[in-house]
């Protein structure tokens, strides 16, 4: 009875150690939070599948529509689409499209939020995810420019449509379209196929991906920036190429290239382990 104690300081000392242990930084709480949220990997796997089977119908179709934007450079549709859109000429409304259409209209802003966003992922332990977010995004503006100088469309002229944000270089595909389908798709793909539950910021990245996804493209042909077509363009030609991307990553990742460490708490020495259960034996009598 007189070592109890000394037995109660040791398990003062080791609840002590622990609660020193639970302490971490704010990036091994973005790592264990990560972690929580991971899907099991067969059913990324299926997730990751069903994207890649939608992406590849987009190849045919945009194939065929840049043959015809090539041969066909001004489509009626094309500006009867575009007058519609800028019927409405509220101020708010074109604050709004210049605002989404901000990011991409500022090489070096993409290109921080692309590093940024790639270093994140790289201290959250998803390593493979940051540089598969930095090939995408880099191969396909490449790829946007290439397709640019095949196709050799012409921009939106003044005078058909009203043309509030004029910029250089061929029009099809659009540049911004295929920007923000590599950046932010990529991210939405990755809350689909990594993340589980509820967690707000897992929210805040679907909605706030899908946004800009969805409206990148209304805000191109309302500035005048671009045709309808030319959108349609972008997003198909971006869908296929994120597809290849997503396929890359998930051959990658089945392989274990670069896979998340698990993280676990600290190890336990055979002294403390057996001090914690000499200290649980203790309060077993105590409460006997």
């Amino acid at each position: 009875m007189a070592e109890r104690p000394s037995w109660t300081r040791q398990q003062g000392e080791v609840r002590q150690a622990i609660k020193r242990s639970k302490k971490e930084n704010p990036v091994q709480e973005m790592q264990r939070e990560i972690q929580r949220e991971q899907l099991p990997w067969y059913r990324a796997l299926h997730r990751g599948q069903l994207l890649l089977a939608l992406y590849a119908l987009l190849l045919g179709l945009f194939a065929l529509l840049a043959w015809w934007v090539h041969v066909h450079p001004v489509l009626t549709i094309d500006v009867a689409i575009t007058r519609e859109f800028q019927e409405e000429q509220s101020p708010w409304l074109r604050t709004l499209m210049l605002a989404i259409s901000f990011i991409g209209s500022v090489p070096l802003l993409a290109a921080g939020l692309v590093l940024a966003t790639a270093i994140l992922l790289w201290l959250g332990r998803l390593r493979l995810e940051a540089l598969i977010l930095l090939g995408n995004c880099l191969s396909s503006e490449l790829l946007n420019h290439t397709v640019k100088l095949l196709v050799a469309r012409p921009r939106p002229s003044p005078t058909l449509v009203e043309v509030w944000q004029a910029a250089r270089g061929a029009s099809f595909p659009s540049g911004h379209v295929m920007a923000y389908v590599a950046y932010w798709g990529l991210l939405f793909s990755y809350g689909l196929i990594l993340f589980q539950g509820r967690s707000w910021w897992r929210i805040l990245l679907l909605l706030l991906s899908g946004f800009f996804i969805v409206m990148v493209g209304p805000s191109r042909i309302y500035l005048g920036d671009h045709w309808a077509s030319d959108v349609l363009g972008g997003y198909l030609l971006g869908g296929v190429w994120l597809s290849l991307w997503l396929l890359l990553y998930l051959r990658l990742r089945g392989r274990g290239l670069l896979a998340p460490v698990t993280l676990r708490e600290k190890p336990v020495s055979p002294e403390e382990r057996e001090e914690s259960g000499s200290s649980a034996s203790w309060s077993g009598r105590d409460q006997s």
